[in-house]
């Protein structure tokens, strides 16, 4: 019904900048509040970044003032720019959508998730 797809992943040096991007594509009626969650094996997925559809922004504590989550609801797409990285935001990423169907039903969407790798 509805398919996220990440991109913008990869291995970067302390101090470096990444920007991920989240495509969401199906039968979508409108897009609600959107995020990126981050989660090491073994633990609790973490919210990193939400906004909402009007704009409206929340971080978690640790990114403040070094990520910036944005979206172009043109596009149906969400982006995480990630500036001043630490070896600590080293994650598997997942952006997070809940989206309002054509059949108006509301569902949460996960897509597959991206590596970020922050070498010290």
């Amino acid at each position: 019904q509805v398919q996220l797809v990440e991109s913008g992943g990869g291995l970067v040096q302390a101090g470096g900048s990444l920007r991920l991007s989240c495509a969401a594509s199906g039968s979508i009626f409108t897009i609600n509040d959107m995020g990126w969650y981050r989660q090491v094996p073994g633990k609790q997925r973490e919210l990193v970044a939400a906004i909402t559809s009007f704009g409206s922004t929340n971080y978690v504590d640790s990114v403040k003032g070094r990520f910036t989550i944005s979206r172009d609801n043109a596009k149906n797409t969400v982006y995480l720019q990630m500036n001043s990285l630490k070896p600590e935001d080293t994650d598997v990423y997942y952006c997070n959508a809940y989206v309002t169907l054509t059949s108006r039903t509301t569902i949460s969407a996960w897509g597959q998730g991206t590596q970020v790798t922050v070498s010290s």
